[in-house]
C-alpha cells in the first residue's frame, strides 16, 4: 500500500517548478491533489502529466492567491472536490531579487502578498479541516530565510516572515493535532532559478553560465538542488512515518547552509 493512499493534497504555485514536483510525488504515494496557480494552462497540462502518471483523483483551480479573495475560492474550490484535507503544501510566491535602493514599494509589497499573505491565509481557511484530520502542513520556504544577502532583501525578508510564522504555528499545531513543519532549499533547478541567474548575471555584467559556477562555487555544493529532492521530503513529512517531526524547518542545500539554522 501506498505510503498516502486516500489523502487529499492541496498545494499552491503547483504548475511547475517545485510545487508540480510536490504533486507529483504525493500522486505517486497514492494522494488525491489540488493543484492551485494562477496560469490556467499550465494547470491544464500539470493535471494531465500527473492523471497519466498516477491512478489518483486530480483537481485545480487557477486564481491569484494574492488577494484573501483568491485564497477563498480556492479553498472553497478544494472543498468542493475532496470531503476533507489532510495535506497542505504552500509552495506559492516568487520574489524580486535586485539591490536595495533601487527596488521599489510595490516590488516588496508583491513579495509579501503572494508567499506571506497567500501561506498565512490558506492556512487559516484550511485549518478547521486539517484540524479534523489531524493532517499536515508544509511550508516551502526559501533559503534565503536563513541567508541574508544585499542583492535578495525581498524573497529574505519575505521568507523569514514565513519560516517564523510556520514555527508559531507549529505550537499550534500541538494544541490541535496538526503537523506543521517547513523546508528552506537552496538553490534548485526551476525556471525562476533560471530568471534569478539571468537577473544576477545582468547585474554583474556575466554569463548566465558564469553565474551558476560561482553560485556553485560560492556555496561550496556539489551542484544544484531537484525540484525531485524537495518533493520526496515533502512526501515523508505527509506520512504517518514522520508524525513525530514537528515544528522544524530542515534544510535542502546540499550543505550550503553553514550555521545550525
Amino acid at each position: 500500500m501506498k505510503r498516502l493512499s486516500g489523502k487529499n493534497a492541496f498545494i499552491s504555485g503547483s504548475s511547475r517548478g517545485l510545487g508540480l514536483a510536490c504533486a507529483k510525488a504525493l500522486a505517486e504515494q497514492g494522494a488525491n491533489v489540488f493543484l492551485v496557480a494562477t496560469n490556467e494552462a499550465l494547470l491544464k497540462e500539470a493535471t494531465s502529466v500527473i492523471q497519466q502518471r498516477s491512478a489518483v483523483q486530480v483537481g485545480f483551480h487557477a486564481v491569484d492567491l494574492r488577494t484573501l479573495e483568491g485564497c477563498q475560492q480556492a479553498s472553497n474550490a478544494f472543498n468542493e472536490r475532496f470531503e476533507q484535507a489532510d495535506i497542505l503544501v504552500n509552495s506559492a510566491g516568487a520574489t524580486k531579487g535586485g539591490i536595495f535602493p533601487e527596488q521599489s514599494d510595490e516590488e516588496m509589497i508583491d513579495g509579501f502578498a503572494l508567499k506571506f499573505h497567500g501561506a498565512v491565509r490558506l492556512c487559516r481557511q484550511l485549518w478547521p479541516a486539517l484540524k479534523q484530520s489531524k493532517g499536515t502542513v508544509i511550508n516551502v520556504v526559501g533559503g534565503a530565510a536563513r541567508s541574508p544577502s544585499r542583492d535578495f532583501m525581498v524573497g529574505g525578508s519575505v521568507n523569514a516572515a514565513l519560516a517564523n510564522f510556520s514555527k508559531a504555528l507549529a505550537a499550534q499545531g500541538l494544541v490541535d493535532d496538526v503537523n506543521v513543519n517547513w523546508i528552506l532549499p537552496g538553490m534548485t533547478e526551476t525556471e525562476r532559478m533560471e530568471r534569478l541567474l539571468e537577473g544576477k548575471a545582468k547585474m554583474q555584467n556575466k554569463t548566465k553560465e558564469e553565474v551558476r559556477a560561482d553560485s556553485i562555487r560560492h556555496e561550496g555544493i556539489r551542484r544544484l538542488g531537484l525540484p525531485e529532492d524537495v518533493a520526496e521530503l515533502v512526501v515523508f513529512l505527509c506520512s504517518p512515518a514522520a508524525r513525530h517531526i514537528q515544528g522544524a524547518g530542515i534544510p535542502v542545500d546540499g550543505g550550503a547552509g553553514k550555521g545550525y539554522y
